[in-house]
C-alpha cells in the first residue's frame, strides 16, 4: 500500500502479514495477533529496523528476513512456533509518570 487511514481492516481478514520493520507497523499487527514476517529495510537509517525485528524475533513474536530472503522464509517457515504478543499494560507506564511528576 502506498498510504492507507488505517490497516485495521485489512489485518483482520489477513492470515499472514509481510511487513516492513517500522515499530508502528509491528506492533499494530502483533496486538491484532497476525503472524507477521518482518521484511527488513538495510539502506534505512543505518538499519535501525533490523533491531526492532532481531528483539521481536528473539523474543519468539516475528520471523525476519531481506527482500533476498523473503522466498526462502515463506519455504520455511513455522508459524506455531510464534508466540503470542501479550497485551499492552498502559496503566503501568502512566503510574510510572504519577510517580515521576509526583502525581501520586
Amino acid at each position: 500500500f502506498r498510504f492507507k487511514d488505517s490497516l485495521a481492516e485489512d489485518l483482520q481478514g489477513a492470515d499472514l502479514v509481510i511487513s516492513h520493520a517500522g515499530a508502528g507497523s509491528c506492533l499494530e499487527t502483533l496486538e491484532k495477533g497476525k503472524p507477521l514476517i518482518v521484511v527488513i529495510n538495510d539502506k534505512l537509517m543505518n538499519n535501525h529496523q533490523l533491531e526492532l525485528a532481531k528483539q521481536l524475533h528473539r523474543d519468539g513474536y516475528v520471523l525476519y528476513c531481506n527482500c533476498s530472503t523473503l522466498v526462502e522464509t515463506l519455504q520455511s517457515m513455522d508459524l506455531a512456533a510464534l508466540k503470542p504478543f501479550p497485551p499492552g499494560q498502559p496503566e503501568k507506564f502512566a503510574s510510572f509518570l504519577d510517580k515521576v511528576f509526583e502525581l501520586q
